[in-house]
């Protein structure tokens, strides 16, 4: 019977360890994904919210990749590389979100939120790879936020959507919430020869910026649960619905997960 008493003793303490000690870790994580979303932005840049794998840099005015780490500020003339399974979230002054997924090679070609009274304007250049942008409502009517590839150029004011650019040069926008204004045209822009992780990249070269579009050439507004696909020649396919179902998969759900967190703050 003491034995009996002695395991019931000993059980009942072990369930109490765990449980304190489950409560330290949740309380842990907590206070520390305070400290990574409660970031000091400047006005003309973009901090780094959450990291995983390796993310290379290769600052403005700079020739050498540098390790990219959580707190860390891009700016506009930054080109950024994303290795095998990493993932890399921004923040910008106004509580926006961008996100890259691996395999990602983009430039921040502008950030620029020099005072509340001016317009704001955000622009990323994406050469390959899948993003995800959940753009703050703050953005006014006289302010943009885009997101270019070779052959096209999504604009957006308050709205949820994601571009996938693909080694053809072809490019899916698909809109969660809001509206995109999809443009394309002009002059391609030739992307470098070899895309990947940073370490297997010969000398590395700029990304020129994006240019100019025709506006002639084609405009499309992309409604909520509407998509775009951008063929590698620069020709758009007639916009159309998706569903839910056939959007699912892990990058889409981790980023609907990381939304409904921001939500919640």
């Amino acid at each position: 019977m003491e034995k009996v008493k002695s395991l019931v003793l000993i059980g009942t303490k072990l369930f109490v360890f765990s449980f304190l000690w489950t409560c330290v870790l949740v309380g842990a994580h907590q206070v520390e994904a305070k400290k990574v979303t409660a970031l000091r932005i400047g006005k003309g840049e973009a901090k780094v919210n959450f990291l995983a794998g390796s993310v290379q840099v290769i600052p403005e005015g700079e020739k050498q990749w540098h390790p990219l780490k959580v707190k860390d500020a891009l700016r506009g003339g930054d080109e950024v590389s994303t290795g095998p399974n990493a993932r890399l979230e921004l923040v910008l002054p106004d509580n926006s979100y961008v996100r890259f997924a691996d395999h990602t090679h983009f430039k921040i070609s502008q950030v620029n939120y020099a005072e509340e009274s001016k317009p704001k304007n955000v622009r990323i250049h994406v050469v390959i790879g899948r993003t995800w942008a959940n753009v703050s409502g703050a953005f006014r009517e006289n302010s943009s936020f885009a997101m270019s590839c070779e052959n096209a150029v999504a604009g957006v004011r308050g709205t949820i959507y994601r571009m996938n650019v693909n080694e053809d040069k072809s490019a899916l926008v698909r809109v969660y919430d809001g509206t995109v204004s999809v443009t394309g045209g002009g002059k391609a822009i030739e992307p470098p020869k070899k895309i990947g992780p940073p370490e297997k990249i010969a000398g590395p070269k700029r990304i020129p910026g994006p240019t100019k579009v025709s506006m002639e050439e084609w405009t499309f507004i992309i409604k909520a649960m509407q998509q775009i696909v951008i063929r590698g020649d620069g020709t758009p396919e007639k916009p159309r619905d998706f569903t839910e179902a056939e959007d699912r998969d892990e990058w889409v759900d981790w980023n609907r997960l990381r939304d409904s967190q921001i939500r919640q703050q």
